[in-house]
């Protein structure tokens, strides 16, 4: 954002005719090169490990090119430009496209840099078709409100229209886009190059069309109780298994946690037939592991983990899509299903004793300082081992 100012400022300034304004924007146009090919990885993915701050990010970058483009001056690298390319294939590939969502990944502290539509805030299509337009040449998506931003700013829409999105792994931030025609899968591992936030290591995500299934917390509020800080950061608030009730790194302030996670273990990924696959798990530091393989076809997510070490007790965690959920248990296979959605239901198999499973109340926070409560499935063991979780629909 600095570098933005004194780069749009510094290039103003000189058509004013202030002597040292040139050498300002000099200075801004070094550092937004170096800063994009610092925090931008080549796969697309950014810094800071949030959806809300990947488009802030972006739409800085977009204000950089508009005013570059309107007073012609001279392009920036090609290096520049093909990490704002993939960046912007990144945002786009977790956009749900009917209504412009996506996952509640990471940080979220309300801002918005363009708000030059009548779009919701958690729709991201605007921030993509500006995005696309300027660093693509192409267009995200047809036309719709999402075009307003650039009526506003006067840009040209190409005929071209960009490809559907398919399926990426983005190695450069830890994260995994499985897709199968309307469904989307996110797994989160850990490929830490910054500092991460949020303990949501083998996080998953998953959309079946606009609905948002299995579904990540937020971060409601940066300043608040500590309950609150701990939950929404913890690792208690995302779809993963947390061993003895701590984090899966222990936490040294608000925003950084220590003993940062690396993969032990990685399946790359591939298709099986209908179904795209991808793997990966981690050791933390009391000496557990877990790992973690997801396979997604149109009509399934099939995600199988297995657990070791000494700990005492193990909870893999589902935060359910709001809603009529009924749960059934027979020792080995517990059942559950959603009154009316899509035919949903999902089929928990464990190979090792279960101490508890149930439906609790959890907490998720879609807006900034904002807070709902949401269906959370729990489940419980003691033992190493291993847990199959089979969730299926119908569109």
């Amino acid at each position: 954002s600095e570098a933005a100012a004194l780069f749009v400022g510094g290039a103003w300034l000189a058509n004013l005719g202030v002597p040292e304004a040139k050498e300002w924007a000099a200075i801004g146009r070094f550092w937004l090169e170096d800063r994009a090919l610092r925090l931008i990885g080549p796969q697309g993915s950014f810094s800071q490990s949030s959806l809300h701050y990947h488009r802030l990010m972006l739409d800085t970058f977009c204000v950089v090119e508009l005013w570059r483009h309107r007073n012609s001056l001279p392009s920036f690298s090609n290096s520049f430009y093909q990490r704002l390319q993939a960046a912007t294939k990144w945002l786009m590939s977790l956009i749900e496209p009917t209504t412009g969502d996506g996952p509640n990944l990471g940080a979220n502290d309300g801002a918005r840099l363009l708000p030059l539509t009548n779009t919701d805030y958690r729709d991201y299509r605007p921030s993509v078709q500006l995005a696309s337009v300027l660093f693509n040449k192409s267009k995200a998506y047809q036309d719709g409100p999402w075009n307003q931003v650039l009526d506003w700013l006067q840009v040209p829409i190409p005929a071209e229209q960009s490809s559907l999105p398919e399926s990426l792994l983005a190695e450069d931030g830890g994260f995994t886009m499985l897709r199968s025609e309307k469904v989307l899968a996110m797994l989160r591992y850990p490929r830490f190059r910054f500092r991460p936030s949020q303990a949501d290591v083998l996080h998953v995500d998953l959309w079946v069309g606009a609905e948002n299934i299995l579904r990540d917390a937020g971060s409601y509020s940066y300043n608040t109780e500590d309950r609150w800080l701990n939950y929404f950061s913890g690792t208690i608030s995302h779809n993963t298994i947390q061993f003895d009730d701590h984090d899966q790194m222990p936490r040294i302030s608000r925003f950084l946690f220590g003993d940062w996670l690396k993969p032990n273990w990685f399946e790359p990924l591939s298709r099986k037939k209908e179904a795209m696959q991808f793997g990966a798990g981690y050791k933390d530091r009391w000496g557990n592991s877990h790992r973690r393989k997801i396979e997604l076809s149109h009509s399934k997510l099939r995600v199988e983990d297995q657990i070791h070490g000494s700990f005492n007790k193990a909870v893999l965690r589902w935060r359910l899509i709001p809603g009529a959920w009924n749960l059934k248990s027979d020792h080995e296979t517990i059942e559950i299903k959603h009154e009316s959605l899509h035919s949903l239901s999902m089929y928990i198999h464990s190979e090792i004793p279960v101490i508890r499973a149930e439906l609790s109340a959890g907490w998720e926070s879609r807006y900034y300082l904002k807070k709902s409560e949401l269906p959370v499935f729990e489940l419980e063991v003691g033992q190493p081992g291993r847990l199959i979780s089979e969730i299926s629909w119908s569109i």
